[in-house]
């Protein structure tokens, strides 16, 4: 707690700035603390400033620079966990896949490996469907005894990184936008440590809500604007972060119960992933709905791409009137 950043209402920072600020004011106070990237850390953000690099002639380095070897990075990382020391290993999530038999060893193992996937959804932009993970959240959350994080804003990101710090017995993906979003408002909405929960109501409505509206990383702030428009149509809406679903799935029966009221059917998820696994949270079809990415991405500006998938609060506030009329 003591030197993990606190992040300003109102200014804009990616998930990837926020996470490397954090990841700093960590490594100055845990010197054994040793990782790196892909080939990537200067847009993954994870190099550890004033550290040398690890190399043959420095064993004092604490930046690996692993080259374009995913498999290897995971593999290495693996060994210095089982060593002791606390490691992380970056990549575009994309990418992931070539790691994936290493991060799936991690997860055998129980070692506190933590991955750091950056540049984590259409919001890459330009960059275009080889570029844009589609299918990769859902398939890190279906390998066991791997949590897998994506936060809503830097705070999260900074609650979440205190979490991962704490782990002892299994890896986390960590995964971060490219693009800046804002830092929400905590004096308005409730407070970031609610993620320490895996998910918590951020915002809500006065009595039981007509709709509930869950969403992870980016599409949280898209869930915000779609939650003040529907207030202003007097249609009482909760919104839900949800950032890792293991660590929800832990909680009481009592706490899901008062995050997710089983007498209120009309749920909506919202990510721009996959949409498999959203069902366990949002119910059969007709009751609630999913919207997130059933193809694979395109080149273009973030917000055209938005409209064009229906990741919108357009497109919220029109599936919660359609479920709401049934």
């Amino acid at each position: 707690d003591c030197c993990i950043p606190n992040f300003e209402a109102g200014k804009d920072i990616s998930g990837r700035q926020a996470s490397g600020k954090v990841l700093n004011a960590i490594a100055d106070k845990i010197p054994f603390m040793i990782g790196g990237s892909a080939d990537l850390s200067p847009s993954t953000l994870t190099a550890i400033s004033n550290a040398e690099s690890f190399s043959k002639g420095n064993h004092n380095g604490r930046n690996i620079h692993y080259g374009i070897r995913e498999h290897a990075m995971g593999a290495v990382a693996n060994g210095i966990s089982l060593s002791g020391l606390k490691t992380f290993a970056s990549t575009f999530l994309v990418f992931s896949d070539y790691a994936r038999s290493s991060i799936r060893l991690s997860a055998l193992m129980n070692l506190p490996v933590t991955y750091i996937f950056t540049h984590d959804s259409i919001g890459v932009g330009e960059d275009g469907p080889t570029h844009q993970p589609i299918e990769h959240i859902a398939s890190l959350r279906a390998i066991p005894n791997l949590e897998v994080i994506r936060p809503s804003d830097a705070n999260e990101v900074a609650v979440m990184w205190k979490y991962i710090m704490e782990s002892k017995n299994n890896p986390v993906a960590i995964i971060l936008s490219r693009q800046n979003l804002p830092v929400i408002d905590r004096n308005k909405y409730v407070s970031e440590q609610g993620a320490l929960k895996g998910g918590y109501v951020l915002a809500d409505s006065d009595g039981i809500p007509d709709v509930i509206l869950l969403a992870t990383g980016s599409e949280v702030h898209i869930a915000l604007e779609a939650y003040e428009k529907l207030k202003n149509e007097h249609i009482k809406a909760r919104v839900v972060s949800l950032p890792n679903w293991n660590l929800y799935e832990r909680q009481s029966p009592e706490y899901w119960e008062s995050v997710l009221p089983s007498n209120v059917k009309a749920r909506i998820a919202i990510e721009a992933g996959s949409t498999f696994g959203w069902r366990r949270f949002v119910g059969l079809h007709g009751d609630g709905e999913v919207l997130g990415m059933r193809t694979f991405g395109a080149s273009g500006k973030l917000n055209n791409l938005l409209e064009e998938f229906g990741l919108t609060s357009e497109e919220i506030i029109k599936t919660a009137k359609r479920i709401l009329s049934k």
